[in-house]
């Protein structure tokens, strides 16, 4: 009996042993085995708005590449900063990342008082997961038939006009401040708790206009619930042949709604490097650039994805946002 007690302790304990070394081995760096668990990838906005969905399509395949399951857990709030200040604090073991974007990392800093992270130095770029244009939008009953005619009406008519965004920060919302600069207009500024509500309300007719990336309204600019008057791409998008660009109407408004993924700092090199090859591999998908095509985004060339690269760009987005930012902070207050 006490044999039996002996080799079933001792069994015990050598499965407690096996697991404990599985995890050092992880954590020392070489990754080898890495990931044995699902890894959560964190969403620091709402479901269904478009860092969720460029998201959840990217890790699917990201998951089917490492043999485990890559797990979206949405937690919105505070701009973006709840969720990436929650992945910025993580242990750095490769099971925790976050899916970042232009509002987590440019505007966030700028705008958020007492930030509880560094977005230059307290995450480690993976990579880019997609890009996509911003687009103008208005209410399918907007008077104005195209963009000309649209920044005329919003000159003369001011702040009766309701301007709706995704939030203070929000892709949207920065959107809509370089197209107000660009075009020296001023609009009443509606915030809303994220892109689905606004977008909501526009389609009711509460509001009069939005500035969002085009992954976002796509599908309700086809089916004619909202009406499009520009993209601030240089060129026409297939999913949206008949918008034109701003540039075409005389405006220039161009930049890209970007997202992308980051672990924490001190995230092991060899876990990086297996994160940052799953990724590539990953857009290299045709599946996945069909499904980002069709909702208007794009996949960056090779050459831009590296996580070198991508970290030169977020510096580079972030010296290029501040001074707007900080200016409509302070004509905020």
């Amino acid at each position: 009996m006490w044999r039996t007690k002996f080799l079933v302790v001792t069994f015990i304990g050598l499965l407690g042993i096996v697991a404990v070394v599985v995890s050092l081995v992880t954590w020392n760096g070489d990754g080898h085995g890495y990931p044995v668990r699902p890894v959560t990838v964190v969403v620091p906005f709402p479901a269904g708005g478009p860092s969720d969905v460029v998201a959840r399509v990217v890790t699917e395949q990201m998951g089917n590449i490492l043999g485990q399951s890559l797990v979206i857990e949405n937690v919105g709030g505070g701009g973006g900063t709840i969720g990436s200040a929650r992945v910025a604090a993580a242990h750095p073991d490769g099971y925790t990342l976050l899916a970042g974007s232009m509002g987590s990392h440019v505007s966030a800093p700028v705008l958020t008082p007492n930030l509880k992270y560094d977005s230059e130095r307290d995450f480690v770029p993976i990579g880019f997961t997609a890009q996509s244009p911003a687009v103008i939008v208005a209410r399918n009953d907007f008077p104005a038939k195209d963009l000309r005619e649209f920044v005329d009406y919003l000159k003369k008519n001011g702040d009766s006009v309701k301007q709706a965004h995704g939030g203070i920060g929000a892709s949207s919302h920065m959107a809509c401040l370089l197209f107000t600069a660009r075009a020296d207009v001023k609009p009443a500024s509606v915030a809303y708790r994220g892109t689905a509500p606004a977008l909501n309300d526009l389609i009711g007719g509460h509001v009069d206009f939005f500035c969002e990336q085009v992954v976002s309204v796509a599908p309700q600019i086809a089916a004619g619930a909202i009406k499009a008057y520009a993209i601030s791409s240089r060129e026409r998008l297939p999913t949206l042949p008949g918008v034109p660009t701003a540039k075409e109407d005389g405006l220039d408004y161009q930049m890209s709604i970007w997202a992308g993924i980051f672990a924490p700092k001190g995230t092991p090199n060899a876990i990086v490097d297996k994160l940052v090859a799953a990724l590539d591999k990953a857009l290299d998908d045709p599946g996945v650039a069909a499904k980002l095509a069709e909702l208007g985004g794009s996949i960056p060339p090779k050459s831009e994805r590296t996580p070198a690269q991508f970290g030169r760009f977020v510096k580079a987005e972030i010296d290029r946002w501040s001074p707007i930012l900080k200016a409509a902070n302070v004509a905020q207050k």
